[in-house]
């Protein structure tokens, strides 16, 4: 700050001693001079954990795929962030989509082709209640599965807390280059009860799981485009957006997440181009992956059993305006399933996409179409990533078709009580699935799902759920209707 601008007015040696002063006191008394200090920039422990890369171009919460601008000098390179996911939930029945009587007549094929065993589910892992089958822990008896089943939270009918995932996330950007490395480490502990169908000998157990690992380079300064390489989100739809538990405006995923949420290893490029003239952009966000979009419990990721990658797009279309954003977008994916090794049985999925958010009203939808081969003439051994299995439960791989769709609206009270914010919320989702090759496959199920969440400032969100699932067609009647709640500690 020179002589003239502070209206202090020194000449000759008084000007010389002045910039000697100035040169040699420390920021902390120049600031207290009147000349603002440069704040300095601790580890940034607090900041929400990130999803992974927007297909839908998203800005109001950058997740580590959004194309970000590169760190300023006082960015920290290295950021830790995290949360903890503890829930209470309650299930009808015995926690599972099975009727009591497939114990004494088993179905005549695997057992979850007759039911959908995703529909009790008690967090946003998509974990049902359970997936014993009756019978299955009766000696002598063991019933068939078809590896259509979800990981199990393994507390049955019984009300039980539940420590749904403890997240640590690391990301690292390169001050150098535009380069940015991320991980997702994640802990998450059950007891099981023995369940010789899961193949499962019963205990305590903590499942150490790395849910995304990628680098991410941003080569074109002047523009929104990146490449990711390693394990990282879906590209397909708008759910995997919700993924992680503190950005998730419920509890529960839809019934058609199985198939478009999955993380999976492989090659990601994205690309955004804004039309600021008439506030708009357009997206496509593509990936080659091991085992495409598929949650691992159907399709395993971390390595490819065909050779061939799966190849996923998603086309986006945004308009941005003061107050109203509206969002549409397309997707499909193809290439040989990853539960079998050959490369003839094909998988394909189509669906679009649509969310409009106002001030404090978000309504999104999803459409989303399955298709899965099987090896005309050809018997082919059936691999997911559960849980290993005992030898000859697991059938070969069959044709399998299904479509679905899931409508959500949310909106947040205007209250003035902050720290708090009240989100009332309401979705409704349908399924059809059919296995052509086993007769009396064919179901139809529905769920509609009510709930609250409650933010306390930005470390914390509290929810409860009532989850009423129906068997329309098909599907024996059952009571697995689900009362479930989260409390979300973001760090």
């Amino acid at each position: 700050m020179g002589p003239e601008r502070s209206g202090l007015r020194l000449k000759g040696g008084g000007r010389l001693l002045a910039l000697l002063v100035t040169s040699i006191l420390p920021v902390t008394a120049l600031a207290a001079a009147g000349e603002p200090a440069a704040p300095t920039q601790s580890l940034n422990l607090a900041a929400p954990a990130p999803s992974d890369l927007t297909s839908s171009g998203d800005v109001e919460a950058p997740p580590p795929e959004e194309v970000l601008p590169p760190p300023t000098p006082t960015t920290p390179p290295l950021v830790i962030t995290g949360y903890l996911d503890v829930g209470f939930a309650k299930a009808q029945g015995d926690g599972t989509s099975f009727p009591g009587s497939y114990a004494a007549t088993p179905p005549p094929g695997p057992a979850d082709y007759y039911v959908d065993g995703f529909a009790p589910a008690v967090n946003s892992r998509g974990e049902a209640a359970s997936t014993t089958i009756p019978g299955a822990t009766v000696p002598g008896a063991m019933p068939m599965v078809g590896g259509f089943l979800p990981r199990s939270a393994g507390i049955g009918g019984k009300p039980s807390f539940l420590l749904n995932t403890a997240d640590v996330d690391v990301r690292y950007t390169a001050p150098e280059i535009p380069v940015m490395i991320f991980t997702r480490l994640q802990m998450i502990p059950r007891l099981y009860d023995a369940d010789p169908s899961q193949g499962i000998a019963g205990g305590e157990y903590t499942r150490l799981l790395l849910e995304q690992a990628f680098g991410r380079i941003t080569p074109i300064k002047s523009a929104e485009f990146a490449l990711s390489v390693g394990k990282f989100d879906s590209v397909f739809g708008i759910e995997y957006l919700d993924n992680e538990a503190n950005f998730r405006v419920g509890v529960t995923p839809s019934l058609i997440a199985r198939y478009t949420t999955g993380q999976s290893v492989g090659l990601k490029a994205f690309y955004r181009y804004q039309m600021i003239p008439i506030s708009s952009a357009i997206s496509i966000n593509a990936s080659a992956t091991n085992s495409g979009t598929f949650v691992e419990a159907l399709q395993g990721p971390s390595r490819s059993l065909t050779g061939v990658p799966i190849m996923a797009v998603r086309v986006g279309y945004e308009l941005n305006l003061a107050r109203i954003s509206f969002k549409l977008g397309g997707s499909a994916e193809y290439g040989p399933r990853n539960d079998q090794t050959t490369t003839s049985a094909l998988q394909t999925l189509l669906g679009f996409d649509a969310r409009l958010i106002l001030p404090t009203l978000t309504l999104s939808g999803e459409y989303v179409h399955v298709s899965e081969e099987d090896v005309s003439g050809m018997t082919v051994q059936k691999l997911t990533g559960l849980n290993p299995f005992p030898v000859g439960v697991f059938p070969h791989i069959t044709e399998f078709y299904a479509q679905g769709f899931w409508i959500q609206a949310a909106e947040e009270l205007p209250l003035p009580i902050d720290p708090f914010r009240i989100t009332l919320y309401a979705r409704y989702e349908q399924r059809h699935a059919q296995f052509p090759d086993f007769i009396g496959s064919l179901l139809t199920v529905d769920r509609t799902t009510v709930g609250v969440n409650v933010g306390i400032g930005e470390s914390l969100q509290v929810k409860a759920e009532y989850l009423v699932n129906r068997e329309i067609e098909g599907a024996p009647n059952v009571a697995n209707n689900v009362f479930t709640s989260s409390a979300v500690w973001t760090w």
